[in-house]
């Protein structure tokens, strides 16, 4: 299989978005289109893509990076293509484009229905960190 990794284009927004769900990484009270718009080719975020030989997104993983820490988040790939190493290569892709941010600690969050990828995560060498995650929305939405 030979993929090619870069950034995504306000075209792939439909695409990008349908995999996301098709890997269960939505939540009700999150819209993924909107995050995927917010984190577009901007100086301190991306969304990056695998795309097979035919053009198609076949994976991808938001990028960005806080001033401090990188981050990646939507770390998705097609369910058919999933155990051929693609997730890897998505991990290896938002790493480098941290490197070359001079950013040099990535993070990232796992949630607990979603707690079957740890151990994808520890191969890569990420490990747990004894923190506690605070959130506050900002907008008044209710995630309930």
């Amino acid at each position: 299989m030979t993929l090619a990794i870069g950034a995504a284009t306000p075209e792939d927004e439909r695409a990008v978005v349908h995999l996301w769900r098709a890997c269960g990484l939505t939540v009700p009270y999150n819209d993924p289109a909107s995050d995927f718009r917010f984190a577009l080719g901007k100086a301190a975020s991306d969304v990056l893509v695998a795309r097979l030989e035919c053009g198609r997104v076949g994976a991808s993983v938001m990028v960005g990076y806080d001033g401090h820490r990188g981050w990646l988040y939507y770390v998705a790939v097609d369910p058919m293509m999933q155990r051929q190493g693609v997730g890897a290569l998505m991990v290896e892709a938002a790493e480098a484009w941290l490197r070359e941010r001079g950013i040099v600690k990535a993070q990232l969050l796992v949630r607990e229905t979603n707690a079957g990828v740890v151990a994808f995560y520890e191969k890569l060498g990420f490990e747990t960190a004894p923190r506690v995650i605070m959130s506050k929305w900002l907008d008044g939405r209710d995630p309930s």
